[in-house]
């Protein structure tokens, strides 16, 4: 058996390692646990992948293989990486851009290890461009977001007053759910309220409870937290 090394190979070896490097770096700054490593062997391995396909398609003289068959069962296996980076915490789910990220860095494997240099580079400029630039998109353009408001108010509690208190800040109140509890003397007010901002989407928060404290109601309790 002899082993060779040619410059082809290992400039797209090199190439699909340093563009997935550069991904890869981007979610290593923002902290996230796919970083640079992970996307550095992901494209490195895709396009690994990528050169074997036609080795192992023509390595029998009698019959011919599909060249095609490794690559597309790269495009349904890094599925399974990707799946394993998205997390669950509550009602919240992070890790989807990660896993993306994780698709592209197979892309950019793909297209390094088939030659196609420009194509792989331009796709890692457009995935960092989204990555970086995107997220600035939130301060000029607004917004919907749900939040639940829930407060613990005395039974003789005036809830009318909270709602107005509530849209006074250009929120709209979806719904609103009374749960009265006679034994403790608590009447629960829970509001589903919907705001249209710019930027951060719980800035408003403080302003709004601070209204509702205004009122002298005595609360309890106030919680604010995601839909």
């Amino acid at each position: 058996m002899t082993f060779y090394f040619s410059s082809d190979l290992i400039i797209k070896l090199a190439f699909a390692t340093l563009l997935g490097g550069i991904l890869g770096l981007e979610r290593e700054i923002h902290g996230r646990p796919a970083g640079l490593r992970t996307h550095l062997l992901v494209s490195l391995g895709a396009a690994s992948f990528m050169i074997m396909s036609p080795l192992v398609a023509n390595m029998s003289q009698r019959f011919a293989g599909d060249p095609g068959r490794i690559a597309a069962q790269i495009v349904t296996g890094i599925g399974f990486l990707g799946a394993g980076a998205i997390v669950k915490e509550g009602i919240n789910i992070r890790g989807l851009t990660t896993a993306a990220c994780l698709w592209i860095a197979a892309a950019i494997g793909m297209a390094s290890g088939a030659g196609l240099f420009t194509e792989a580079l331009l796709i890692c400029i457009l995935a960092i461009f989204a990555l970086v630039a995107l997220p600035f998109t939130e301060v000029i353009f607004k917004k919907h977001s749900y939040r639940i408001l829930e407060i613990a108010l005395p039974l003789d509690a005036d809830v009318s007053s909270i709602i107005d208190a509530v849209k006074s800040r250009n929120v709209r109140v979806i719904r609103c759910d009374l749960d009265r509890d006679y034994t403790s003397g608590t009447l629960k007010t829970t509001l589903l309220i919907r705001l249209y901002h710019r930027g951060v989407t719980d800035k408003q928060a403080h302003k709004i409870i601070g209204e509702i404290e205004a009122l002298d109601l005595s609360p309890r309790q106030i919680v604010w937290r995601p839909r």
